[in-house]
């Protein structure tokens, strides 16, 4: 008896199988059995191709949004302590008239950190890390 290739009869991939004597015998799963194998390979396949990316989709939206929601709070409650810096810091500067201005350069600041953050936008793949964010990436 010859050398059998993994691809030929009898080999690991084949549904058939040699006996002692050379003759190939058929595999002795019944019509059941490779039906419930198709339906354990179908679900298992459509787990890791549906329910396991949504779950990670899920954890990466729910830390995305937890962190927008703490870095918000922070910047407004920076703005607001640069605000009343500038309202009680400043002496006579901004009383009467200019009392507005303050509220001013508030807002043209939130409005440059609005604009920074907005360029900074890349489309990207959901929870795919960029090879620049790895570290020595640029060596």
């Amino acid at each position: 008896m010859g050398y059998l290739w993994p691809w030929s009869a009898g080999g690991p991939a084949s549904p058939q199988s040699r006996d002692s004597e050379g003759t190939t015998v058929a595999s002795s799963k019944s019509i059941s059995e490779i039906v419930q194998d198709l339906w354990d390979l179908l679900v298992a396949y459509a787990r890791q191709e549906t329910i396991d990316p949504l779950r990670n989709i899920g954890r990466y939206l729910a830390f995305g949004v937890g962190g927008m929601i703490v870095i918000t709070l922070g910047v407004f409650l920076l703005g607001l302590s640069g605000l009343r810096a500038l309202q009680t810091q400043t002496g006579d500067v901004f009383v009467g008239f200019w009392s507005w201005v303050p509220y001013l350069i508030v807002a043209l600041v939130f409005s440059g950190l609005v604009a920074l953050a907005i360029s900074r936008i890349g489309k990207g793949s959901v929870g795919a890390r960029s090879t620049s964010a790895l570290p020595g990436a640029n060596r």
